[in-house]
């Protein structure tokens, strides 16, 4: 994620995130994180991609997994290391140029900042940092078209067909998705879908 407006706003609303969606008890994403950790080995090598401030990669730290964190906002990279002692490496996602280093790579709702045009190559960026059999968690809202939101945040919404395809597209093999309903930082309701797939 490189678009200045997004950054901008997750900038500017870092600590209210961190304080209000980072802090809740969200018993459906601990399915979605017990789906994704059941393929990814004892003690293996997490990239957390997007970390916001750091509560997902601090989680998986504590479970004893080897964990490494990106954001694009710097202000979040802070965050996850006041709270969590998480370093954050702040880059955009196209940063990503490992080569079979991770046993599992977390994109939990933060590939959906990314342009249409760019998204199936963010995928083979992951599918290339990732060991053979290695796994995906991604959340994504679902709906048409892409714009900015009412703070400014951009976003692409996808079909959950056109993730499928997308994904399977860049050699992922889907084992668990769950789609739901959920109030974001911008206030409203949206409908999103988290895909668990493994390489």
């Amino acid at each position: 994620m490189t678009d200045p407006a997004t950054i901008a706003a997750y900038s500017k609303a870092a600590h209210d995130y961190a304080n209000g969606f980072a802090r809740k008890k969200n018993v459906e994403q601990e399915l979605d994180m017990t789906g994704f950790l059941a393929l990814v080995p004892d003690g293996g090598r997490i990239l957390d991609l997007g970390c916001g401030p750091g509560h997902w990669a601090a989680t998986f730290e504590d479970a004893g997994f080897k964990v490494e964190a990106t954001d694009a906002t710097p202000e979040m990279a802070d965050l996850a290391l006041d709270r969590y002692g998480i370093e954050v490496r702040v880059e955009p996602f196209d940063a990503l140029d490992a080569v079979a280093e991770y046993d599992g790579v977390w994109a939990n709702f933060s590939l959906l900042h990314a342009p249409r045009t760019e998204f199936p190559k963010h995928l083979e960026r992951i599918h290339r940092a990732l060991r053979p059999g290695g796994a995906l968690s991604l959340g994504m809202k679902l709906g048409s078209g892409e714009g900015h939101d009412r703070l400014g945040r951009f976003y692409t919404y996808y079909s959950m067909n056109e993730l499928a395809e997308l994904v399977a597209a860049a050699g992922f093999t889907v084992t668990q998705t769950r789609c739901g309903n959920g109030k974001g930082l911008a206030g409203g309701v949206e409908t999103f879908m988290v895909l668990t797939a493994h390489a």
